[in-house]
Order: C-alpha cells, then structure tokens, then sequence
C-alpha cells in the first residue's frame, strides 16, 4: 500500500523515539530518572477534580464549538491579571495547545508558505507544519548567548515573499528563554513592517524566574491586530492529560474564520472543559509556590552541569527546561550510552538528544534538553548521576579514540 509523502516525512518525536531504548534498562532493573520529557510531578489542583465530580448532568452533551462560555469567561478574567482585555468572540478553546498551534498555521498560511521560528524549537512545529504542508525558516540562536535573538537584520533577511508569520515560545521550550522586551518589540516591527502574524506561545507564561518581568505580545498595542495568543493549561496547573488549550486574538474575523475549523471537529471534552474552568479560578498564591519549586529545581540540576568542563549553558530564566551543549561529538549517543551502558548503584538518567529541535541540519548534535520537573531530592540524585556519567563517557571516548590511534 501506498503512504502519503506527508506522513512518511513527518519527524518523529525526538522526546520518545528512544522510550523503548529506556523500557529495556528498566526491565533489566535499573532506575531511570526521566529528565527527557516535561511531564511535571506538582500535584494538579483538586479543584479539577471536585468540578468533574460534582458534574451531574443526565447527558453528556456535545459541548458548544468555540468552548463552554464559563471557560471562555474564566479565560478572559485571566487574561486580566496580565492587563490583556479579550471579548468572549475572541477567544477559542481547543484540545490542547498542539490544536491551537496546528489551527494558527491552518488560519495564517497556505501549503509552501513559511514561518520564520527560532531554532531550538519545540519539536512538534516541525510536525504541524509538515502535515499541512507548511515550511519552517528557522532563526538560529546559540547556546553561548543564551539563546536570545539574532540582530533585527538577520532576521529581516529571511523574510521572502512566502512569509506568513512568525511563531514564537516565550518563555522558550526547549530552551527556558525569556525573551527581553527589546526583542518583542523588535518582532513586532519586523510583523508590521513586513505583515506578517504574530504566533505567540505562551503555555509557560507563569514560569518566570529571577525577578524577571515577563512581557506578552498581547501586551504591545501597535500590533494587537496580528498577535494570536497560543494557551493551555497543560504545563500552568500540570494537568496535561485535560487537553485543554486555547487561542486569543484581537482579529475577531480570524476568530470568526478559525471558528469553521472548531466545528469541524465538533468541540473540545466537556468535562475536561468544565474542570479547567476551575483551573483558571487557581488563585495567584499557588504560582508563587510551584515557582519557587522550579527555580530550586532549576538551581540544582544547573550548578552540577556547570561542574563539567566544557558545558556550555546559560542559566535558564523560564519554563522549566536547560539547554546544555556538551563537549562530545553526538549527544543521541551519548543519552543512549547512559541507559544501557551506565548506571551509579543501579540508577541512570535519560535526557532528550536537542538535534531534532532544531531545523538546520547538523545543528545541536552536540547538545541535550532536560527537564527539571522531578522532586528536588530525585533531580538532585539525578544531576550528580548525569555529571558522572558524563565525565565517564568523555573518558571512554578518549580510551577509545587513544587505541584507534
């Protein structure tokens, strides 16, 4: 039988591809911490929980296309508190941010246009655009400079005339960037003066550390009228299994055109939609709780890197996610080399290989993605048992490149 070019091009997910790789080491009895995918271990608010409980309708209906109007409400209430003022008809609710990302690029771009991204990005852009026939221009940012933007010509110079939009991560997966208000305002000027949208992914909005100000793109007046806001409450109230997302513009014909691709899938799970209501009723405190929890885990797992000579990487400002570039030549080897041939007292660590994140061949072969979304006592462990592992790879690699010689 014959497979679509679409499908058969599509990436894989570099976050799993190597889960079985992982099931092996474990049947052999090692323990693995898992720092390769950002699956957060904080306790989802009960909240949740008690609304799908106490949801005693005698049918559980179809819920309406553009989302229950009480998660829309609690939506545009949220957005209050960041000085973002949403009307009902602009807001979406979707499954899960992916849906919210793939209608964006549905929305805004025709099959051969293209998006201009900043590399490293999150994996799954390379999968949505490819399904629908969509080209991704990255913009390459580097480890040594903390991933932050190149200068305004650079970017200018990948514009061409299939340019539709570009897609941004702020705070940024993989990297934990934050991006300064010079730089959104710098993508801004370059969206008006070359019309194109802004997409704006902003599911680690809260996760903002070291007392730094986090600027939205809803919050730049001058190009309200491009910015799509991309949102879920995945990653915000570590309920990824809701599949609860969201889209938010100030265009309300976009809205009213995206609309036709909400109905096409019917609607979004009414009871997960009927729990996040209460999700966004969370108040403030329980931010600054789960905050101080990540950035002690962000301490921990990034001072024993740097321990390493030869690590490259910039402490983190946001998500929860580092980016390290490693003084070996393959990190896939290397992440694999830790399940099957490294363990300290029958324990290893399982990282993500970063090359798959990036669009530029070759680039990122040499670095890794952790997640730092474990206990701090287990991320603690975990950091010391992936720093020796990697002061023992380099040593075996020596070995071996010393005998080849």
């Amino acid at each position: 039988m014959r497979y679509s070019e679409r499908i058969a091009t599509m990436q894989s997910s570099p976050i799993r591809k190597l889960a079985p790789i992982a099931s092996s080491a474990k049947a052999k009895g090692i323990k693995i911490y898992h720092l390769n995918i950002g699956q957060p271990d904080i306790k989802t608010p009960k909240v949740f929980f008690e609304a799908v409980k106490n949801f005693n309708n005698e049918v559980l209906e179809y819920a309406v296309s553009p989302g229950l109007p009480e998660l829309i409400s609690s939506l545009q209430q949220y957005y209050t508190t960041y000085n973002m003022d949403f009307e009902s008809d602009e807001i979406l609710v979707t499954n899960g941010g992916s849906e919210a990302l793939l209608f964006a690029l549905m929305a805004t771009c025709d099959p051969k246009d293209n998006i201009l991204v900043p590399e490293p990005f999150y994996s799954n852009y390379n999968g949505f655009s490819q399904s629908i026939n969509v080209n991704i221009t990255p913009i390459t940012t580097k480890a040594e400079e903390g991933f932050h933007l190149p200068s305004k010509e650079k970017i200018q110079s990948l514009i061409t005339s299939k340019t539709r939009a570009i897609l941004i991560s702020n705070p940024g997966n993989p990297t934990g960037t934050v991006y300064t208000k010079k730089e959104l305002y710098m993508i801004s000027e370059i969206a008006k003066e070359n019309d194109l949208w802004i997409i704006s992914d902003e599911v680690y909005r809260e996760f903002v550390y070291d007392g730094l100000e986090y600027t939205s793109f809803g919050n730049i007046k001058e190009v309200e009228d491009r910015v799509i806001i991309i949102d879920s409450v995945s990653k915000r109230y570590s309920a990824c299994g809701a599949r609860i997302g969201s889209i938010a513009s100030k265009d309300k014909t976009l809205i009213a055109e995206m609309l036709k691709l909400c109905q096409g899938r019917l609607c979004v799970s009414t009871l997960d939609q009927v729990g996040s209501v209460e999700l966004y009723n969370t108040p403030s405190s329980y931010f600054t709780e789960v905050n101080n929890e990540y950035k002690n885990r962000r301490d921990v797992l990034y001072n024993e890197l740097i321990k390493v000579k030869g690590v490259i990487c910039k402490k983190p400002a946001g998500a929860f996610y580092i980016v390290a570039k490693l003084p070996i030549e393959n990190a896939e080897d290397f992440v694999i080399w830790m399940l099957t041939d490294f363990n300290k007292d029958g324990e290893t660590v399982m990282a993500c290989p970063a090359e798959d994140f990036y669009a530029t061949p070759g680039l990122g072969r040499d670095e890794i993605r952790l997640a730092y979304v474990l206990k701090e006592d287990d991320l603690h462990k975990a950091a010391i048992i992936l720093k020796e592992g990697l002061e023992k790879y380099l040593e075996v690699k020596k070995q071996i490149k010393f005998q080849t010689n």
